[in-house]
């Protein structure tokens, strides 16, 4: 399911090398720890910092979430409590503190459970994306009714697939797929390549349990 298909184009490698950098993963275990996670806010700011690996101020913070500065710098305060976002050197204007990534990549483990605090932290990532989307259609209506140029069909693509796959198939496609997306990182996080656009990606992978009414007895397709 797309909901704009792209037109037939030739592959296109990616425009920048890999971002070379040591790999470190924060994993965040402890329930308190995740049950804290689970305010839109936060989730914001730890998709912006790891996602962009460069350092920003709680006022710069709280401007993309809607907060104020000093509700932002507490909510900073809290991540840092929990070894998710650390102070960053300051340049400059000394007079504001800058925070970053603790790491390169951020991982939830809960151990699962239906109640487990990780599926209140996958309702606010969907509505945060729900947001992007949202705030997307809004200005693309604006420029359609000041009459300029649309930004073409492959602008927007939403995929849905349903697989069968082995757990070990499982972890192979996730795998692939964030080496892929390392592969489109910035090479330098402070300088992005005239033309390039600020694009939000979504990859989610779940079981499909509703499927198992039309397997066959031995657990296969019907």
């Amino acid at each position: 399911m797309n909901a704009e298909t792209p037109m037939a184009e030739a592959p296109v490698p990616p425009a920048t090398k890999r971002r070379q950098r040591p790999e470190k993963n924060v994993e965040i275990t402890d329930p308190k720890a995740i049950r804290a996670l689970a305010h839109a806010a936060r989730l914001e700011v730890i998709s912006e910092l790891y996602s962009t690996q460069v350092s920003r101020t709680a006022t710069e913070l709280a401007a993309q979430t809607g907060l104020t500065p000093s509700a932002m710098s507490y909510h900073l305060r809290a991540l840092q409590k929990w070894g998710i976002v650390v102070p960053a050197a300051t340049a400059g204007d000394a007079r504001e503190r800058r925070w970053k990534a603790a790491g390169t990549d951020f991982t939830i483990k809960s151990g699962g459970g239906v109640a487990s605090p990780e599926f209140a932290v996958l309702d606010l990532e969907l509505d945060a994306y729900r947001r992007r989307v949202n705030a997307y259609a809004k200005t693309r209506d604006e420029r359609r009714q000041r009459g300029e140029a649309g930004d073409g069909p492959s602008s927007v693509v939403l995929a849905s697939s349903l697989l069968y796959l082995t757990p070990a198939q499982r972890a192979e496609l996730n795998s692939r797929l964030f080496d892929l997306l390392r592969d489109y990182e910035l090479e330098d996080p402070d300088h992005v390549p005239e033309g390039a656009e600020r694009m939000a990606t979504m990859w989610s992978m779940i079981p499909d349990d509703r499927g198992r009414a039309l397997a066959g007895p031995s657990g296969t397709p019907a």
